[in-house]
């Protein structure tokens, strides 16, 4: 039978053990790893290609621009393509599916492909979605990426072969998306399409918003002219803090004056005119993307890449990260 005394030692025992219990919890407490704060490096957007379609050394080309990269066999240029990647949530995606997909995942998900949550593909034109036969049989054979696609490239995919072969062997996954309307990838991550006007000959064109927790970037690989489109470019620029758009050839000079309806892009001594009034800011947030292996403004030390400086706008360059 216990005593009063006994009892006495045996609750300060219990009392000593339940208050360290109590002290060791809150001091726990205080050392919980503080709640997520969004902040510039949650989402990011790099820049994984900035040529046009054809690359480079761009087949068939003799002038001065490729010969070097022929001679050495070797090229660091990449078709146009962007890599989009919810740091928090550890979820990537690319925009383009390009000629030069291999390298650019790598660049992305590091040959970790499990990681890659899923592809964006603006049109039907070869440099944007002709690197998903990498995803087949014969190279990658992937499971079930989400694929999203606008409806009438969804049609195309899902009429014509080899790209039907991808869906039978679930390769990959149709998601539709339609213009103009969000596509929430995580909290922290939208993406909308905005159909512009285009060489629309197997699907229709989009360019993508692409939404952080603090910034927007605007995507327009490909346009036909600016003055052909319903809204107004000037105006989306001051709505964005990054706009990647379409800066395939420089000027008419570069194309020996031949028909640009044939090809048709906005010259970026076009756009240069058109954006003059947008303020210093703006002009910023401008970076010419999809350049056709002939635009002298892939050239650092050219007269068309630092005018393009001179008047406040860039250039996109390959490799460089931009915090949503």
């Amino acid at each position: 039978m216990i005593n009063f005394k006994t009892l006495t030692f045996l609750n300060r025992k219990i009392a000593f053990f339940c208050l360290s219990s109590l002290l060791l919890l809150n001091g726990c407490q205080k050392i919980e790893p503080r709640a997520y704060k969004a902040d510039q490096s949650v989402v990011e957007v790099k820049i994984l290609g900035t040529l046009q379609d054809g690359g480079m050394p761009h087949l068939g080309c003799k002038k001065d621009c490729c010969k070097e990269f022929f001679e050495k066999g070797y090229s660091n240029k990449r078709v146009v393509s962007l890599g989009v990647s919810d740091n928090k949530e550890k979820r990537n995606y690319l925009i383009e599916a390009s000629p030069d997909i291999s390298v650019q995942l790598n660049d992305l998900v590091h040959d970790k492909l499990e990681t890659l949550n899923g592809i964006f593909i603006t049109h039907a034109h070869i440099g944007h979605y002709s690197g998903l036969i990498n995803l087949g049989r014969e190279v990658a054979h992937t499971s079930k990426i989400p694929l999203y696609l606008m409806p009438k490239m969804t049609d195309f995919i899902l009429s014509n072969g080899p790209w039907d072969q991808l869906i039978e062997l679930k390769n990959i996954e149709l998601k539709k998306i339609f213009n103009e309307i969000e596509e929430k990838l995580t909290e922290n991550l939208k993406i909308t399409p905005l159909q512009v006007p285009h060489r629309d000959e197997y699907s229709e064109t989009v360019g993508f918003k692409i939404i952080g927790p603090n910034k927007t970037a605007l995507f327009i690989p490909d346009i036909d002219k600016w003055g052909k489109w319903d809204k107004s470019i000037r105006e989306l620029i001051t709505q964005v803090d990054y706009a990647f758009i379409d800066g395939t050839f420089y000027d008419a000079n570069e194309i020996n004056n031949r028909d640009i309806s044939e090809i048709p892009h906005p010259f970026i001594v076009e756009s240069l005119e058109l954006f003059k009034s947008l303020d210093a800011l703006n002009k910023k947030k401008v970076y010419f993307i999809h350049l056709n292996h002939t635009n002298p403004a892939i050239n650092k030390e050219s007269k068309a890449y630092k005018a393009i400086y001179s008047k406040g706008y860039n250039v996109a360059e390959l490799g460089r990260v931009f915090s949503l």
